[in-house]
């Protein structure tokens, strides 16, 4: 059933001709007026490019043998590409994903500021959920300039999410990390560090269309899955984490990164060796690197419009409580976004991910499938996703008395939301809601109820620029 529902969702969201991919950029190269709660304000081609419309500039057509688009300073942080392609750590997104930020100039640094702080109600459904009201908080802060003949970007990201308490908030059949070092979260989402990353990459040119970069962050995000949920369009318009979290993307608050690779107009190889552990209760200080793990990644961006990953890892001891066990990740995600005209944008991806545990109680593969979706329409935004994922932490471990501990359930999660934005200065307004509901086994509907509903409230004031 969820194999038919994603195939019918996916004609959906992936709407890609050969057409639309060769014309897109010349009908969206327009520096038009755009309202901020698109990310932009209105602005002509000899204004502060930080003004433009990012989702209707035209980076299909633009000269990328310049080293990137000159954004107030700023250019792509690891090669010969427009910066508005890089995402969370490394990882690239299409050219043409939106991105809200205030842009400018400190002495010879060019900087950058984004960010979101969002009070959610959520009501998660069922004899296994909870109420909660919390908020949730990102804000970003780069700074870029040329050194030695290449280009140094320093990067610091912190959060207030561990205001929020050890517990996280109510998710039904979310899992992974602990609220206190003891107690596995089941049903629940834990809170992110405070520090989520202070980083600095260097790149330098090699030949023509070709560069080497460096990345190291305590913490920071190696090489390994897409870019992290929060830093993609869908999942900033969404306030929940993903069910598939901990398949895709949970290293991108890791102690201890070196990040190494190459880049070219298009293609991206790297890899990186980093702090396996997964971070641990105190979400306040910072842990000892162990660089004891290791990652392999490649991403092609063949068009203006599409990023494709490729990756794997292997993580050494990921969860404190069960030291005695590694994970080898693979991932494969595709991301394609769609510039529809001021203020309008379209963004959706597919991703896969599989946790292969080594020893312990889950000597078995584990898959995640994930599909997001948010298309924006002047100051209204729609958003939706769709995951399936094999859980086998639901009830425990099999040394636990539930007899359906260590058992591994396929699970299916789908939301749909949305919100309304309202523009003031260089901030937007949201005011939204989402609701959730699920497929789940005969076997734990005893547990999870035969048809739980979830919701979310929610109200975020953003940075747009």
């Amino acid at each position: 059933m969820f194999v038919r529902t994603l195939a019918a969702v996916t004609a959906l969201a992936f709407p890609i001709t050969a057409q639309a991919q060769s014309m897109d950029g010349m009908d969206q190269h327009q520096h038009q007026p755009a309202d901020p709660a698109a990310g932009a304000s209105s602005a002509t081609p000899t204004e502060d490019h930080a003004a433009m419309d990012h989702g209707a500039m035209d980076h299909g057509a633009m000269d990328h043998s310049m080293h990137g688009m000159d954004m107030k300073g700023f250019v792509g942080a690891l090669g010969p590409y427009s910066m508005m392609r890089d995402a969370s750590g490394t990882a690239w997104q299409p050219d043409t994903a939106p991105m809200w930020a205030i842009m400018g100039r400190l002495g010879g640094w060019s900087t950058m500021v984004h960010g979101f702080a969002t009070l959610i109600y959520d009501n998660q459904g069922g004899p296994r959920g909870d109420r909660k009201t919390f908020s949730t908080s990102m804000l970003m802060g780069s700074a870029q300039r040329p050194l030695g003949g290449g280009t140094l970007t320093l990067r610091g990201m912190v959060s207030l999410d561990p205001l929020m308490g050890k517990r996280g908030y109510p998710l039904l059949l979310a899992s992974g990390e602990s609220a206190d070092g003891v107690t596995k979260l089941i049903d629940r989402q834990h809170p992110h560090d405070a520090f989520m990353e202070l980083s600095a990459t260097y790149s330098h040119q090699i030949t023509d269309g070709l560069s080497g970069f460096v990345y190291f962050g305590l913490p920071g995000e190696p090489a390994l899955g897409p870019a992290t949920f929060m830093h993609r369009f869908p999942g900033m318009a969404n306030p929940e984490a993903p069910i598939s979290h901990h398949w895709l993307d949970s290293t991108h608050v890791t102690f201890g990164v070196l990040t190494a690779g190459l880049a070219t107009k298009g293609v991206k190889l790297e890899g990186s060796v980093f702090t396996g552990r997964e971070p641990d209760a105190n979400r306040w200080d910072f842990e000892r690197p162990r660089f004891d793990s290791w990652s392999v990644r490649a991403t092609w961006n063949p068009t203006a419009n599409l990023s494709m990953q490729v990756s794997h890892g292997f993580l050494k001891s990921p969860e404190g409580l069960h030291p005695d066990e590694d994970v080898r990740r693979t991932t494969a995600s595709i991301t394609w976004n769609r510039a529809l005209g001021p203020k309008r944008n379209w963004q959706s991806t597919l991703a896969w991910g599989r946790n292969t545990h080594l020893g312990g109680d889950h000597a078995h593969p584990a898959d995640a499938f994930l599909l997001d979706s948010a298309l924006q329409l002047g100051r209204w935004t729609v958003f939706g996703r769709a995951e399936n994922v094999d859980k086998d932490e639901l009830f425990g471990d099999e040394a636990d008395e539930n007899p359906l501990a260590g058992q591994a359930f396929n699970v299916s999660k789908f939301s749909l939301g949305g919100y309304h934005s309202l523009p003031v200065g260089k901030v937007a307004f949201d005011l939204g809601g989402l609701v959730s509901k699920y497929a789940l086994p005969d076997a734990i509907k005893p547990s999870y109820g035969s048809s739980p509903t979830s919701f979310m409230l929610f109200a975020r004031i953003r940075i747009t620029g």
